[in-house]
């Protein structure tokens, strides 16, 4: 393929799902490293920065699972979902889910105004973070990427 055909980047048929899974995938990891260190040190602005990313994170997540589900459709013809490709759609919805879920508890804290954001949230982001991961092995399998 040419690099330089749009054409033939724009309407790839899995083409968008795997290059817009790095962005959540990467400010998510981001975040929760920031929320670590925030928390740790008691820095607002790390904190603040986490509850950016996080934002961001869990915005990218909407497009990313609908091409992900349009690349489900168009390269595999939607075949029936079974062993690999449904364990890589639970896992990435997992993932989002707990993407979402750190976003929102980081919304309530920030609204609150509270001096020490509760120490649990960490656990759940740590959660995310091997949710994540499994997710993005699994679609490695999926593209060839691992074996």
């Amino acid at each position: 393929m040419n690099p330089f055909d749009w054409k033939a980047v724009v309407f790839e048929k899995h083409a968008q799902h795997a290059v817009l899974i790095h962005f959540p995938i990467a400010l998510f990891i981001t975040a929760v490293g920031l929320d670590a260190l925030g928390q740790w040190s008691r820095n607002k602005s790390l904190l603040r920065a986490a509850y950016y990313n996080l934002t961001v994170a869990a915005a990218f997540t909407l497009p990313v699972i609908a091409t992900g589900l349009a690349a489900w459709q168009w390269q595999l013809q939607g075949q029936h979902l079974k062993g690999v490709l449904l364990y890589h759609l639970m896992s990435g919805v997992l993932a989002s889910l707990f993407i979402w879920v750190s976003w929102w508890i980081h919304f309530r804290e920030s609204r609150r105004n509270r001096d020490a954001p509760p120490r649990w949230r960490i656990a759940v982001e740590l959660a995310g973070v091997l949710s994540v991961g499994l997710a993005g092995h699994l679609g490695g399998i999926l593209s060839g990427v691992n074996s």
